[in-house]
C-alpha cells in the first residue's frame, strides 16, 4: 500500500510506502544481532569448560579469576575500540601499560603511596598518549608507524627503568586491593572499575556528542571537516583516552601482579584488537559497540582459562584465537557487502 504525497513548490513528486517498516530498524536490530551471537559464543565455551572441568571451571574463585584477568585487558580494550571506530590503530598500549607500570612501581615513586602509584601509571598514560596524539593528529603521521614508535620506545624505556628486573609493590593499601578480603559481595574490586570504564565508555560512544564525532571521523574525515568537526583536535582526543586507559589498566595489573615489570603487557595491543573486532568494530573505522568489545574480551578470556585448566599448550590456544579472529573479519566482509 503507498500514499501520494503532494511534492513541496519546486520538488518532484514521490510515493511514500505505508505499513512498511522504516530503513532505520533494521540498523538497529543488526548490533543487537552480533549481541546475541557473541552471547551464544560465550555461554558455549562456559558449556565447554563446565563440561571437560565441571569442578574447576565452575568453581566461584575461577570465575572470579577470569573476570579479574579479563579486567586488565578489558579496560585497554575500550580505549582501543574508541581509536578503531576513528579509523585509527594504537600498536603502543601494551608497551604503554609496560611502561606506566614500572615507572609507578619505582622505590621513589611507592615513598608516596597508594596516591603515588596510581597518579604515575594514569599520567605516564595519558603521555604516552598525548605524543602518539600529537605525532598522529597534528604531525601527519600514519597511525600505524607512530604508534609502532611509541611501542619500540616505550618498551626500551621501561626496561632502561627496571633493568630488566621485577620491581616488588610494598605498599599494603594497593596489595589488599587484590585480596578477597576487599572483594565486596564477592566482586574483585578490578571487576568493579572495569564495570565503571565499561559504562562511562558506553555512555561517552552512544549519549554524547564525542561519540558522534568519533564515529563521523571513522566514517568519512573529510566530510567530518566539512561538517564542522576539527578532525585533528578529536583524534588527539582518541589518543589521549586510549593512554588514559593504559593508565588505568597498568594501575589494576599493578595490583593483580604486585609487581611491576618490564614485559607486562605483552601482545595486549593484538588481544585489544581482536577482541574489539570480533565485538563487531570495523577495522575501516565508522562503526564499534563497546558491549561487543567487551563480549570479545571475555570470550578471549574464557578461552584462555578453559586452556590452561585442560593443560593444553600455548600454541594451540594462539590458534585457536587465530581461527576466531578470520571468522569474525570474514563476517564482517560478508555483512559489509550486503549493507
Amino acid at each position: 500500500m503507498t500514499q501520494h504525497v503532494s511534492p513541496p513548490r519546486g520538488g518532484t513528486d514521490k510515493t511514500v510506502p505505508v505499513g512498511e517498516p522504516p530503513a532505520w530498524r533494521g540498523i538497529l536490530v543488526r548490533p543487537d544481532v552480533r549481541t546475541l551471537s557473541l552471547l551464544g559464543v560465550l555461554a558455549a565455551l562456559i558449556l565447554i569448560g563446565g563440561i571437560t572441568k565441571p569442578d574447576e571451571f565452575l568453581d566461584t574463585r575461577n570465575l572470579q579469576l577470569v573476570l579479574t584477568q579479563g579486567s586488565v585487558i578489558g579496560v585497554v580494550t575500550v580505549g582501543m575500540t574508541f581509536v578503531i571506530v576513528s579509523g585509527g590503530i594504537d600498536l603502543s598500549v601494551g608497551a604503554i601499560v609496560a611502561l606506566a607500570s614500572v615507572w609507578a612501581t619505582t622505590v621513589a615513586t611507592q615513598e608516596y603511596g597508594f596516591a603515588g602509584i596510581l597518579f604515575t601509571a594514569v599520567i605516564v598514560g595519558v603521555g604516552c598518549g598525548l605524543v602518539n596524539g600529537l605525532l598522529i593528529a597534528y604531525g601527519g603521521m600514519v597511525p600505524f608507524i607512530a604508534t609502532l614508535a611509541m611501542l619500540a620506545s616505550a618498551r626500551g624505556l621501561a626496561l632502561q627503568i627496571t633493568d630488566g628486573k621485577t620491581q616488588i609493590v610494598t605498599v599494603p593499601s594497593v596489595l589488599d586491593l587484590g585480596e578477597r578480603d576487599a572483594y565486596i559481595l564477592g566482586i574483585p574490586p578490578l571487576v568493579m572499575v572495569f564495570a565503571v570504564v565499561t559504562i562511562i565508555g558506553w555512555l561517552i560512544l552512544n549519549r554524547t556528542t564525542f561519540g558522534r564525532r568519533t564515529v563521523a571521523v571513522g566514517g568519512n574525515a573529510e566530510a567530518a571537516r566539512l561538517a564542522g568537526i576539527d578532525v585533528r583536535r578529536q583524534r588527539l582526543y582518541l589518543y589521549l583516552l586510549s593512554g588514559l586507559c593504559c593508565g588505568i589498566a597498568a594501575f589494576l595489573l599493578i595490583v593483580l601482579a604486585g609487581s611491576g615489570q618490564n614485559t607486562n603487557g605483552n601482545l595486549y595491543e593484538l588481544d585489544a584488537i581482536a577482541a574489539a573486532i570480533i565485538g563487531g568494530t570495523l577495522l575501516s573505522g565508522g562503526r564499534g559497540t563497546i558491549v561487543g568489545s567487551v563480549l570479545g574480551v571475555l570470550i578471549f578470556t574464557t578461552i584462555t582459562n578453559i586452556f590452561a585448566l585442560n593443560n593444553l599448550q600455548s600454541d594451540v590456544q594462539q590458534i585457536a584465537k587465530g581461527a576466531i579472529i578470520v571468522a569474525a573479519v570474514l563476517v564482517q566482509r560478508r555483512t559489509a557487502s550486503t549493507t
